[in-house]
């Protein structure tokens, strides 16, 4: 039977509970409120502890940032005089970024020394450790390595105006030896010291290789140990350094992601390098660098720098005047002028070219030079014939490489230029790559590949060594003289400024003064894909 109360009866709501039952639910209504408040009050608490101790819970990283681990070296990672920033791991990042898509942006992370580099990586604050990593099988055990894209040698580098040149261990005992942490040269004297325990040397944090190496051209140090690259680099600026023993066999070098979450990227570095390593963009990078630093020997730079003080200074103005003209770098016309006369103004070939710039009688009368003696004229000449030569080349041919192919038309003639990039292009290889045409020049002195060309045989090795010594003088000029800014000129006759020689166009303005040193040290920086070039 269902009962209902009666509207007219005073009693209580049928709902109402149980009077001891209703204090027991007001009870533990209240501890639970209680509770709750607590809770709230904790987690206000510990989040604003965590914001005060520096402890907060790092934001996930953005997935289509990658970021790059790496140090500042003329290997990895610089600004150079031009104010852009350069090096050969730069130029990889930048170029894998590109592959991944448009939707990808490249941040750089600087660390001041190489041992802080995998850690970093382990650390989960990098994706990806690009700083000219050797692979050993120690850290193999720390990281995953990538395909490897370059070799190095560890060379022992001596100062040959303080010390004998070191042949053996034995002449390594009781010296000043002091290598960078953490670099795969510690486990190479760690092999060496294996059969000599009397072997000892410091290890340092706090320098670079680069700055050990410049502490043993000072003599502030005996030895130190440094990869072949690096120190054919450095001689151009301390010709008193030179490569004593081997020390191991050759290191390849390959980027580094994490062992435990590195996979996917893994996959992405490994796909990248097989497309770059096929269409030629790998080898093109490889010789921007390196191909040009093994053309001088330290007796060469020796006198570069020595005339660079006493010839120079004479026509340092008339350099700079040409470029004022034809916005060529002075540098590079003067780095031009010493490899055609070594600044003599009086220079004379057998084949009659004369002058600073070495001017031929056809040359001169096309630039209405009257006498090729003259100082003022010739540079001008020289300059304004170099913007001419560039201006027949095609503009599609990216920076640096056209200037490279314009110092060897300077040399050889437009002519030999083309056929060796007709050559390149019928060997499957990429006639707008200097590097790749360099070796259809070097088939041009061959019956069966010069005698189907337009303009027949050529010594065209010639062309190649002139390209490369003049882009080492360049490097040591960038070194040494500060670039020069005429400012506005309405006569100029070339609207846009001739780009750099060792890198690839600037991708960002750097954020700092130009310095007098080609190695500035930049920051870290984030680089969108809109602002790069592919």
């Amino acid at each position: 039977m269902r009962i209902s109360c009666s509207p007219h009866r005073q009693c209580k709501p049928c709902w109402q509970p149980h009077p001891v039952k209703r204090r027991r639910f007001i009870r533990h209504l209240w501890v639970g409120l209680g509770a709750l408040g607590l809770l709230l009050c904790l987690s206000s608490c510990s989040e604003q502890g965590g914001h005060l101790n520096g402890t907060a819970a790092k934001p996930k990283p953005d997935p289509f940032t990658i970021r790059v681990v790496t140090i500042n070296s003329p290997s990895t990672y610089f600004v150079d005089s031009q104010n852009n920033y350069a090096g050969l791991e730069y130029d990889l990042a930048n170029r894998f970024v590109a592959f991944l898509g448009p939707r990808y942006r490249l941040k750089m992370i600087v660390v001041d020394n190489f041992s802080k580099v995998l850690p970093t990586l382990q650390k989960g604050e990098a994706d990806i450790a690009a700083a000219d990593i050797s692979i050993t099988a120690a850290r193999k055990r720390q990281v995953l390595f990538g395909p490897p894209f370059n070799q190095v040698q560890s060379m022992l580098v001596y100062n040959r105006d303080r010390n004998a040149e070191p042949t053996n261990v034995g002449a390594l005992l009781d010296k000043r030896i002091v290598l960078p942490k953490g670099t795969s040269f510690v486990e190479r004297m760690r092999e060496l010291q294996t059969h000599t325990p009397a072997l000892i040397w410091r290890e340092t944090d706090s320098l670079s290789s680069e700055q050990l190496i410049e502490a043993v051209a000072h003599h502030e140090i005996d030895f130190t140990v440094a990869d072949n690259h690096l120190l054919a680099i450095m001689q151009y600026n301390y010709p008193q350094l030179d490569a004593g023993m081997m020390l191991g066999p050759a290191d390849k070098i390959a980027w580094a992601v994490n062992k435990l979450h590195g996979e996917k990227h893994l996959k992405q570095i490994q796909a990248f390098f097989k497309q770059i390593e096929k269409d030629g963009t790998l080898r093109n990078l490889l010789d921007r660098y390196h191909g040009h630093t093994k053309r001088l020997k330290p007796v060469d730079v020796t006198t570069f720098l020595s005339k660079s003080q006493t010839l120079l200074p004479r026509y340092v103005r008339l350099f700079k005047n040409a470029q004022e003209i034809t916005d060529i770098d002075w540098r590079l016309l003067a780095a031009l002028s010493y490899q055609e006369s070594h600044w003599d103004n009086f220079s004379t070939s057998p084949t009659n070219v004369r002058g600073l710039m070495m001017l031929t009688e056809q040359t001169a009368n096309m630039m209405n030079v009257t006498d090729r003696l003259d100082p003022k004229q010739s540079v001008m000449a020289g300059a304004k014939f170099l913007l001419w030569m560039k201006d027949r080349i095609p503009s599609r041919i990216p920076e640096p490489d056209r200037t490279f192919m314009t110092l060897a038309a300077y040399n050889n003639g437009v002519g030999h230029l083309e056929d060796a990039r007709i050559l390149a292009q019928k060997l499957g290889l990429n006639p707008d790559s200097w590097a790749d045409v360099k070796r259809g020049y070097m088939l041009l002195n061959d019956p069966h590949y010069y005698s189907s060309t337009k303009h027949g045989y050529c010594s065209c090795g010639a062309p190649i060594i002139y390209t490369e010594l003049v882009r080492s003088y360049y490097q040591i000029m960038q070194r040494y003289f500060p670039s020069y800014d005429p400012g506005v000129d309405p006569y100029r006759i070339a609207s846009l400024p001739l780009p750099w020689l060792l890198g690839p166009p600037a991708q960002t303005s750097a954020p700092h003064a130009l310095t007098q040193q080609a190695f500035f040290r930049p920051p870290s920086l984030t680089i969108a894909a809109a602002q790069r070039d592919g």
